[in-house]
């Protein structure tokens, strides 16, 4: 048995949660990844992995194991390249994804900053409000925001971002400011679908309203142009109104009662046996999203 071939295809299936995935992903028949994996087991004497009706978990033993297959195949990786006497400069294409609106204004000036720092590279944007499966989708490299699973994916905190709720000052003049929670129900609510859409808005200690949005959008951008029209009050990220709210046509109300703010990761699958064109553009979007004052 190959050892290392092994541990990988073992590491594979742990964390697609399916071996036909698995067997996708590296140009293998199924068969083939589940005779590695009970060779694996046989080998270590140990059951690394139990199949549920819709995927596959890892037994305790397994998540031990696959924790030290991790740093083990890390640091082959790490060997081999430095006995290449260097880390190869980056090639092929990159694929990040984001949500819709973070994405077009904070993550694609750095794919456009990347390509032009590394003229052989190719780049896809992949920006959309909907949950992204990374290794499905082959996905290199995603900034989220939001709390985080645990995926075993290498994640970096770069920042952080609030819910905030505004409206235009014409619409807080003419329909009051309000200063609790529980005043929301007095007044016209627009929200958008792709993001926070439920119906309860949570607020700092526990406190919950129950909003009946008068208009529902399925962007962001059309429910912050209708905010800043006068129309209503709608809760997006402090992000996205940013420019509005500095030059005075927005105008943020319940600040003392929003929730902790939302963390900003960067994450990526291989940790440490990333490629260079994965570390690299990691390393960019890292130092240019903590160094926004946006996200601080």
């Amino acid at each position: 048995m190959d050892r290392w071939q092994a541990m990988r295809v073992f590491v594979k299936v742990a964390e697609t949660g399916s071996f036909a995935s698995t067997a996708r992903q590296m140009h293998m028949s199924a068969p083939a990844v589940t005779r590695i994996v009970a060779g694996l087991e046989d080998l270590i004497g140990a059951r690394l992995l139990v199949r549920t009706t819709r995927s596959v978990k890892t037994t305790d033993a397994g998540s031990r194991y696959l924790q030290d297959c991790r740093r083990i195949l890390a640091d082959i990786a790490e060997a081999e390249l430095a006995a290449a006497g260097h880390y190869a400069e980056p090639s092929g294409t990159l694929a990040v994804t984001a949500a819709s609106m973070f994405g077009h204004l904070h993550v694609l000036p750095l794919v456009l900053d990347y390509l032009d720092a590394y003229p052989g590279m190719h780049a896809r944007t992949f920006f959309v409000d909907r949950p992204v499966n990374i290794l499905d989708e082959g996905i290199d490299v995603a900034v989220r925001i939001g709390h985080l699973a645990d995926s075993g994916f290498t994640a970096i905190q770069v920042g952080s971002v609030r819910r905030v709720i505004c409206a235009a000052p014409c619409y807080l003049e003419k329909y009051g400011v309000p200063t609790t929670p529980a005043d929301l129900k007095h007044h016209r609510i627009v929200v958008s679908q792709s993001a926070w859409a439920s119906p309860e808005w949570r607020f700092a200690e526990g406190q919950r309203v129950l909003v009946d949005p008068v208009l529902q959008s399925n962007t962001n951008e059309s429910a912050i142009a209708t905010a800043r029209a006068g129309w209503g009050l709608t809760r997006v990220a402090s992000y996205q109104v940013a420019p509005a709210v500095q030059e005075g046509a927005l105008q943020i109300v319940l600040e003392a009662f929003e929730e902790p703010p939302l963390p900003i990761h960067v994450l990526y699958p291989e940790g440490r046996q990333a490629p260079a064109k994965v570390r690299a553009f990691v390393d960019l979007a890292v130092a240019r999203l903590r160094g926004n004052p946006l996200f601080n």
